[in-house]
C-alpha cells in the first residue's frame, strides 16, 4: 500500500485488462475514489515493450490499466463489479473487433485478498449463468507493469472525436454511466 500525493489516505492498486486499454481507462477514470489510471502492458516476457511489439501478439503482454484507488471511497469489490460489467469476459483473446492475446480479459491481483475476491466473484458469476458461455478471464499474480507510450494515456479525454472513440468508447461510456451513475465523480455524474 502507499499513500496518494493528494492526501494522507491510503491508496491501493488494481490492474485489469478488458480489451483495448483506451476503453478500460475511460471507464475507470470516471469513478469516484479512483485517483489515477495508467494504460500499459503486463503479463509478457519482453521488458519495456512498445505498442507495436505488443500489438504483434508475440510478447505475451495484455493491454491493461493500472488503477490507483482509495479504498475508503471505492472498494476493490466495486472495481471488480465495474470490470465484470463493462466487457465480455467469455471471449478468449477478443473484445469486439479487437482480437489477439493482448486483448484478453485478465485481472492481475496485488495481494491475496484481491486474488480471493476476484476468484469468488468469477465463480459466483459463472454459477449464476450471467453469460451463456463460461468466463475465460485470467486471474494471475501482479507482474511487471510497463506504462504505455504518452500518446496512449488519457486517450479518450484527449481524442473524443477520433473514430475509435466515437464508435467504440462513446456507446460503452453511455451504458456505463447509466449503470454506474451513482459511483461517478461529481463532475462526471449524469
Amino acid at each position: 500500500m502507499s499513500t496518494s500525493d493528494n492526501s494522507s489516505e491510503t491508496t491501493e492498486l488494481a490492474t485489469f485488462g478488458a480489451g483495448c486499454f483506451w476503453c478500460v481507462e475511460a471507464v475507470f477514470q470516471q469513478l469516484d475514489g479512483v485517483e489515477s489510471v495508467a494504460s500499459g502492458y503486463a503479463g509478457g516476457g519482453l521488458p519495456n515493450p512498445t505498442y507495436e511489439q505488443v500489438c504483434s501478439g508475440q510478447t505475451g503482454h495484455a493491454e491493461v490499466c493500472q488503477i490507483r484507488y482509495t479504498p475508503s471511497k471505492i472498494s476493490y469489490a466495486e472495481l471488480l463489479e465495474v470490470f465484470w460489467k463493462t466487457h465480455d469476459p467469455t471471449t478468449l483473446n477478443r473484445q469486439g473487433a479487437d482480437q489477439g492475446t493482448q486483448y484478453r480479459s485478465v485481472i492481475f491481483y496485488h495481494n491475496e485478498r484481491q486474488r480471493q475476491s476476484a476468484e469468488k466473484y468469477r465463480n459466483e458469476l459463472d454459477a449464476s449463468k450471467a453469460w451463456d458461455d463460461p468466463i475465460v478471464t485470467e486471474i494471475s499474480a501482479s507482474v511487471d507493469f510497463y506504462e504505455a507510450e504518452r500518446s496512449h494515456q488519457n486517450y479518450y479525454v484527449l481524442n473524443p472525436r477520433a473514430g475509435y472513440c466515437q464508435f467504440v468508447i462513446v456507446p460503452k461510456m453511455n451504458k456505463f454511466r447509466e449503470v454506474f451513475g451513482a459511483k461517478l465523480k461529481r463532475a462526471n455524474a449524469p
